[in-house]
């Protein structure tokens, strides 16, 4: 945020049952990633923003998409940094890590929540659609106009290839050099290139 807040209006948000977060709202189980988009344009309409660039970190890659896919003629542009995905020598690695991590955490501040209802979601959530992004599928993505930077990783929640893949089907989609972030000054340069992607694709 402080890296692009001379150049942009940026705009987070306390996503529902996020880890630490003060939101609440009901589990969303029969449609999570739907759930996902509905929040995020649903505060864009309150902010009685139409168009806009989607920056997401992490499961922010699977939250872009959703939403490419859900109101096309809104995101101008996306930058995914990170983005989560599906891992095949490891394909629980979400699931478990929601279950151990987030869930923990979530029935601290939620005992009225089964947890047949959590584990469920977290069903929804990753093992529904066991690939790629879990979000869109691979088709969607080969069909997907909106110009979108990918930032590639390499750890188990960020497999290297899903960025590779997102990069690949995108027709649209542009990917950097990884790895990035070391040393500084390559680090610098990967910020300015998303810089000059995103302002690239501003509309007036």
């Amino acid at each position: 945020m402080d890296v692009f807040k001379n150049d942009f209006r940026c705009i987070t948000m306390d996503q529902r049952n996020a880890s630490g977060g003060e939101s609440t709202g009901p589990i969303p189980v029969d449609d999570p990633w739907g759930a996902f988009a509905d929040d995020q344009l649903g505060l864009m309409d309150h902010l009685g923003i139409r168009q806009f660039f989607f920056m997401g970190y992490c499961i922010g890659g699977p939250f872009a998409m959703k939403l490419m896919e859900r109101a096309p003629q809104r995101v101008v542009a996306a930058v995914l940094c990170q983005p989560v995905g599906h891992r095949p020598g490891n394909p629980d690695y979400m699931y478990n890590s929601g279950k151990n991590v987030w869930a923990k955490e979530f029935r601290e501040r939620r005992a009225d929540v089964p947890v047949e209802t959590i584990e469920k979601y977290l069903h929804n959530l990753y093992r529904l659609r066991p690939d790629f992004v879990y979000s869109v599928s691979r088709d969607f993505a080969r069909t997907c106009q909106t110009p979108m930077l990918v930032l590639p990783d390499d750890v188990a929640a960020h497999p290297l290839q899903t960025s590779i893949d997102i990069a690949s089907l995108c027709p649209n989609a542009e990917i950097t050099m990884f790895p990035w972030k070391d040393p500084p000054e390559l680090k610098a340069r990967t910020i300015n290139r998303v810089r000059t992607f995103l302002k690239a694709h501003q509309t007036v």
